[in-house]
């Protein structure tokens, strides 16, 4: 499939996340105190407008939290989420790339909270930073190959499928401080959005290899398989974003809820657009209705 979508899908898609996120609060459970941790998946780096609190989190004001919040109409709502996070960082300071550091994320949960989502995996021994960092100067030696499956393949063992098991055991811990520390609350482990498409490629915007895509699909069903899993086993609802995600991803263009290499302006490199985090909060606020 070529990664210029037809129209008519294009609308459609659009028109689906849209009447997702235009559902009213009250289908959903009221919450009063809702805590937001994670992630840059979360914090949303370079989407308009980024706040400053602190500006080494590169936390955006329209990100999947902050739309929820004004769904949900809650009373109080605090975003820690913080770019390059990972799941030490909700019990650990995170040391800030201009200096400073970003207080433990969990030291704000209170007996009150009563909603919490969770947004962390990805960036656990460095896994989505690996990715982007190979695989792109790899399609340059094999662009129809599988060069990052094969770099990163020792002794027939897939080894990021591998981290993926071991980053399972952190969210374990990760999820048992969050409701430890808020007792009360729903706890809600949000997946991550696809990246690659289903079939097809799209060099231009996702410069990986011909082969890794699929690859890269089968890593990311890794991790959120581990997500999943760790939310089961500590009492956490585990929300699917890879699946609601399908028709969004990097090569859908104007559909697209993730960015490819190349649209600074609007969003990180490998990261969701304001878009998709509509598109995540919309997937929310289903899950929450469905329960």
């Amino acid at each position: 499939m070529n990664w210029r979508r037809s129209t008519g899908l294009a609308v459609a898609a659009v028109a689906a996340a849209t009447a997702l996120t235009a559902a009213p609060a009250g289908a959903t459970q009221a919450f009063q105190h809702y805590v937001a941790l994670g992630d840059s998946y979360t914090a949303g780096p370079l989407i308009p407008w980024q706040r400053g609190d602190p500006p080494g989190c590169r936390r955006s004001s329209a990100n999947y939290p902050a739309v929820l919040a004004g769904q949900l109409g809650v009373r109080s709502y605090v975003d820690k989420s913080c770019s390059g996070a990972d799941s030490t960082h909700l019990t650990q300071p995170q040391r800030l790339p201009f200096g400073g550091s970003h207080e433990p994320q969990a030291d704000v949960l209170r007996a009150e909270t009563d909603f919490v989502t969770v947004g962390l995996g990805g960036n656990d021994y460095n896994l989505f930073q690996r990715i982007v960092e190979a695989c792109p100067q790899l399609r340059e030696v094999n662009p129809v190959g599988s060069p990052c499956r094969e770099h990163f393949t020792v002794d027939g063992i897939d080894t990021l499928k591998a981290t993926a098991g071991q980053i399972e055991g952190n969210l374990r811990l990760a999820f048992q401080t969050v409701r430890s520390k808020a007792p009360r609350a729903t706890v809600l482990a949000i997946g991550y959005p696809r990246i690659a498409p289903e079939t097809g490629y799209c060099p231009s915007v996702l410069p990986f290899a011909d082969g890794d895509y699929a690859w890269v699909n089968e890593i990311e069903k890794a991790l959120n398989t581990a997500v999943a899993t760790a939310a089961g086993a500590t009492g956490v609802s585990y929300v699917d974003t890879y699946g609601p995600s399908l028709g969004h991803d990097a090569c859908a263009g104007d559909a697209a809820w993730v960015n490819g290499k190349r649209r600074f302006a609007q969003a990180a490199p490998y990261h969701p657009f304001a878009a998709g985090m509509q598109g995540i909060a919309g997937v929310v606020q289903a899950h929450l209705r469905g329960r």
